[in-house]
């Protein structure tokens, strides 16, 4: 199996989880994730990690740390493509970067399926959906109000785009594809202090710091927890799904409740601002979930408590090795 972008939020989980079964190489580059997320598996024998950037030639077979795959022989059969700068923080730094991995890195990333015949699956987002009516649930079929100018539309458009070169990489050449539009996902290792709403709150929350609502009282959400985001993912690239699916909960809550949750369970002292909405802060789409339900049976298991239980511990845990690194 390939994972690019293998150390980032998604892929570091998805890797840990690919590893109980098959060899694993993990590709990134930590533009905007962080080598912390993979230590831990470097030390299994069936784990290889890559240090590159998908925007280049990806050669994998000249790699001696890989001689042990025998790619030449064996070949890859999966690739996973959940590469692409996700730092809020640090968006406008990124945005280069952000538009080369939904174009040039995608290209890149998809000959190695022709070369090797291999299933791909392509990260997709939310995002496509662009603009839609408040608390509106999106079918697949929705094709979204976009801006291509809009100060965001690298990553937006990006993987709107994106998405039509897997179509055509598809019926060219005939490849197996698979496309999932992730919508918000928390749980641990995402990275601290990089605008990301919840691992923001739990760290502010841990430290008795007000926690910021970039919006209103009415902010409102979808929130999947990283563990069923990843068997979702898993689960279509084994099924016969051609199209996009939606891969997210359809449980929605206001933020403030959120907040409210997270408070409680950290014992915090901290108290609930509202600034200005913020260009990666906006109420996004909701999914409907009912394709990806009827085609495997996948819906969400972790409640929001628990999901928020387990990040909270995490983070407890190993604080200060989620920081963020731009070293690359």
């Amino acid at each position: 199996m390939l994972v690019l972008g293998g150390a980032g939020f998604l892929g570091a989980h998805l890797c840990e989880r690919l590893l109980q079964d098959s060899n694993v190489i993990c590709v990134d580059n930590f533009s905007s994730s962080s080598e912390n997320n993979i230590n831990h598996l470097l030390r299994a024998s069936n784990f290889k990690f890559v240090r590159t950037d998908i925007s280049e030639p990806i050669d994998l077979e000249s790699n001696k740390d890989l001689a042990a795959f025998q790619l030449n022989v064996f070949g890859i059969k999966e690739i996973y493509n959940m590469a692409c700068p996700m730092s809020v923080k640090n968006f406008e730094k990124f945005k280069k970067q952000t538009i080369l991995a939904n174009t040039t890195g995608l290209i890149n990333s998809l000959e190695l399926a022709v070369k090797y015949q291999a299933k791909f699956l392509q990260a997709s987002s939310s995002v496509v959906y662009g603009q839609t009516e408040k608390d509106s649930f999106v079918k697949e079929d929705y094709r979204g109000i976009n801006d291509m100018l809009d100060p965001r539309a690298c990553y937006d458009q990006g993987k709107r785009y994106a998405e039509t070169i897997v179509q055509v990489y598809r019926e060219v050449h005939k490849i197996d594809t698979r496309i999932v539009r992730i919508f918000r996902t928390y749980g641990p290792r995402m990275l601290l202090d990089d605008g990301q709403m919840i691992p923001d709150f739990i760290l502010n929350a841990l430290e008795d710091k007000d926690l910021t609502v970039y919006g209103t009282k009415e902010f409102r959400t979808s929130l999947c927890y990283v563990s069923d985001v990843i068997e979702a993912c898993i689960n279509v690239m084994n099924a016969p799904i051609v199209d996009p699916v939606n891969v997210g909960s359809s449980d929605v809550y206001k933020l403030t409740d959120v907040i409210d949750k997270i408070i409680e369970l950290t014992g915090s002292k901290s108290k609930v601002k509202f600034e200005k909405e913020k260009l990666f802060m906006r109420e996004l789409a909701l999914p409907d979930i009912t394709k990806i339900r009827e085609a495997i049976g996948w819906i969400p298991v972790i409640t929001l408590e628990d999901g928020l239980r387990k990040t909270i511990d995490f983070t407890k845990a190993h604080k200060d090795l989620l920081n963020f690194s731009t070293d690359f």
